[in-house]
């Protein structure tokens, strides 16, 4: 059995002070303003927002170093030593871009960064320039107050993690991996948030231990032109929409995960149930009716999935096209690859053909150790009447570049959310916006884990 013993309550004493909380607010507000959308296909500019940083990080002490593999697509990497020289390396990575917002759906200027009622609103404050800053804002304070963690933790702010990586984490991980040296174990966003049940509840703040993996697909249809006045049997438009609605249609078996089953049964005993989700007889959906709003956490996690996105045909109304495409977002659990692949063979036929567009794998960490002992004990320290528990991701980060090197991802970006606050929706949502309360109660979990882990 792994050592799950949380750390000695008294045996840290906090770094954070009042410069390091208004410096989280002040840095998620400034890098809001610098505008780092990223349309894809490279469209995009990070480089003031990592001068930002680099300047700051370079102000506590550090060596920040700043990489390219296109011009404009900066990434900031700078190492902390640690005070243990034989322990592992810990690595804390945050993305620099945002997705796109149009200003005419929002409330304010999606790029002004405006702080109104207690509240950072602006494109990034959730995804995930809010982390960017607490991240920034805790290095500085400890550089304020002579502390060193006990790990060499490597600070890393990384581009393109909007789209394919490729400039980002990907080119990090590929190019630069001695940056990386001895790091085992990563934190990133996507977790410890403040997720409310219901009046009476405690108050659930889920950590990332897992992600499915990207499985974005472009499938093509061939088929005869011609007229499209006269029959064809061989119509590629014909073929691409039967097929895609096969694939919106399918209904994917449930597979739980370590990862979820974990969360399942955590979830289910804070709702006074005892489960098995390993019982041949379980019964996953009594159980996710049985626990309302928290059954959240695992739908979207207990089976692979493919939704259709994008169709392109055609060039004239009255002209059948010998070909047609189509974008499919595929999401799969570990270990479910095969099956995956499988599936889409069947419901793609022999007409239309698929292949990856862009893939990543699937992601599963420990949640019987000490790393997640110590992320929960972080938390429920200034949350007392809060519950940690493991959940999977149904989406992806930057974890899935630096699992080439071994590294072992958690999503852990803490936050104390207000009842009523829909973090879930405000991602890549309209009026994006985080509490300056939350980001204090962020610094000071992070100081916390990043120096007891």
């Amino acid at each position: 059995m792994a050592d799950m013993r949380a750390p000695d309550s008294d045996a840290l004493t906090e770094a954070v002070d009042r410069t390091a909380l208004d410096e989280a607010v002040e840095f998620t507000s400034g890098l809001i303003r610098i505008d780092t959308t990223n349309r894809g296909g490279g469209d995009c500019h990070e480089r003031p927002a990592a001068e930002y940083v680099a300047e700051r990080l370079a102000a506590a002490g550090l060596e920040p170093v700043l990489l390219e593999r296109t011009p404009g697509r900066t990434n900031v990497v700078a190492r902390i030593a640690g005070s243990d020289p034989t322990a592992d390396a810990l690595l804390v990575h945050g993305h620099l871009d945002v997705v796109p917002a149009e200003a005419a759906d929002w409330s304010v200027d999606p790029f002004s960064g405006e702080v109104r009622d207690g509240v950072v609103w602006g494109r990034g404050a959730v995804d995930m320039k809010n982390m960017d800053a607490m991240v920034l804002a805790v290095v500085r304070a400890w550089a304020r107050a002579g502390v060193r963690p006990r790990r060499d933790v490597v600070i890393a702010y990384t581009a393109d993690e909007e789209d394919s990586a490729v400039d980002g984490s990907g080119f990090l991980a590929d190019e630069h991996p001695e940056l990386f040296e001895g790091c085992t174990e990563g934190l990133s966003e996507s977790g410890a948030f403040t997720v409310h049940t219901g009046p009476g509840r405690a108050a659930l703040y889920p950590v990332a231990a897992g992600e499915r993996g990207t499985a974005w697909l472009k499938l093509t249809a061939h088929g005869t032109t011609g007229h499209g006045s006269k029959p064809n049997r061989a119509n590629a438009v014909s073929r691409l929409a039967a097929a895609v609605a096969r694939i919106g249609a399918n209904g994917w078996p449930v597979r739980l995960t370590d990862t979820v089953a974990a969360c399942i049964t955590e979830l289910a005993a804070l709702h006074g149930l005892s489960v098995d989700p390993r019982a041949r007889d379980f019964d996953l959906d009594a159980v996710l009716g049985k626990l309302g709003p928290a059954a959240a956490l695992v739908e979207a996690t207990v089976r692979n999935s493919a939704n259709p996105t994008m169709l392109s045909a055609g060039y004239k109304l009255n002209v059948i096209p010998g070909h047609a495409t189509a974008h499919v977002d595929g999401r799969v659990l570990p270990g479910g690859e095969a099956e995956f692949a499988a599936t889409l063979d069947a419901l793609t036929g022999p007409d239309v053909s698929w292949e990856f567009h862009h893939r990543e794998v699937a992601l599963e960490a420990p949640v019987d150790g000490r790393t997640f002992a110590v992320l929960r004990e972080s938390v429920e320290r200034f949350d007392p009447a809060g519950r940690v528990v493991p959940f999977c991701m149904a989406g992806g980060t930057d974890a899935k570049q630096f699992s080439r090197l071994g590294i072992t991802g958690y999503g852990f970006s803490p936050l104390k959310l207000p009842p009523g606050f829909d973090y879930w929706s405000l991602f890549h949502g309209v009026d994006e916006r985080v509490p300056v309360e939350a980001l204090h109660f962020g610094v000071r979990v992070l100081d916390r884990a990043l120096r007891t882990l």
